[in-house]
């Protein structure tokens, strides 16, 4: 527990050499159901903590969770680093390797550990060019990495072309462009389809085969109105034709 390597750091800094100052110490410094807990056997035996050791032993079988080691174990060896970056995964390892305190992992295993579980990139291969003895220097040596990486990568990205300005005189041409945008145009124009003969390679507009005729097909033999003749006089001549001659060209 990180809780207990705080209080050998606070016990150290504060030189408390005796072991009834020890318990004292580190009982000032519980809480919530801890504090009640501890309370309540010193009260029922004044003797119940003797020594730092008895203490942590003791709260650790009473508020750690069952078979805390083996979940710890058993997480680090699945560990990967995934979206984080190489200090939190340093980190995170850090807090699982102090949660195994009865039978701790060897600094090559955890050598290993740490490398696999490393993102493909320059820091994992940097590493397995190398012969670590121990997990911090692993560590150390993958964060320096890490970090120049990062300084290239930004000082990459922060550089501007200079801003050029324009001098008021006479430009060169860009011929290599110039030719480049007459073959685009000239490949373009060859996949174009001619409206008039239907054929490709040229528009209708250079066409040279001859304008077809325009024919129409709906002509009548009738013979065309004169003028002066509408509608009305020709239906006047097909009621006339029906009925027989008028009153008045008979009498005639």
């Amino acid at each position: 527990m990180g809780w207990f390597v705080e209080l050998d750091d606070a016990i150290r800094a504060r030189r408390i050499d005796d072991g009834d100052m020890q318990v004292a110490f580190a009982q000032s410094n519980l809480a919530g159901r801890a504090k009640t807990w501890a309370l309540g056997l010193n009260l029922h035996d004044p003797y119940a903590f003797g020594s730092l050791e008895v203490f942590k032993s003791r709260l650790r079988q009473t508020f750690e969770p069952p078979r805390a080691e083996f979940r710890a174990r058993n997480e680090l060896l699945k560990l990967k680093q995934g979206k984080r970056d190489v200090h939190a995964y340093a980190q995170h390892i850090r807090h699982l390797t102090s949660c195994i305190s009865s039978n701790p992992i060897d600094e090559h295993t955890m050598v290993s550990v740490f490398m696999q579980g490393l993102a493909d990139g320059p820091v994992k291969t940097h590493l397995f060019r190398l012969e670590l003895d121990s997990l911090e220097q692993a560590i150390y040596i993958a964060e320096q990495e890490d970090f120049s990486l990062r300084q290239a990568r930004a000082s990459s990205t922060s550089y501007r072309q200079p801003r050029q300005y324009d001098s008021g005189g006479p430009e060169p041409m860009e011929l290599c462009y110039v030719e480049s945008e007459k073959a685009r145009s000239t490949d373009y124009k060859k996949l174009q389809k001619c409206n008039r003969c239907q054929k490709t390679g040229h528009y209708a507009y250079e066409c040279s085969a001859p304008r077809p005729v325009s024919r129409n097909t709906g002509r009548s033999d009738r013979p065309p109105m004169r003028k002066g003749q509408g509608r009305g006089s020709a239906v006047g001549a097909k009621t006339q034709q029906r009925d027989g001659p008028s009153k008045t060209d008979r009498d005639q």
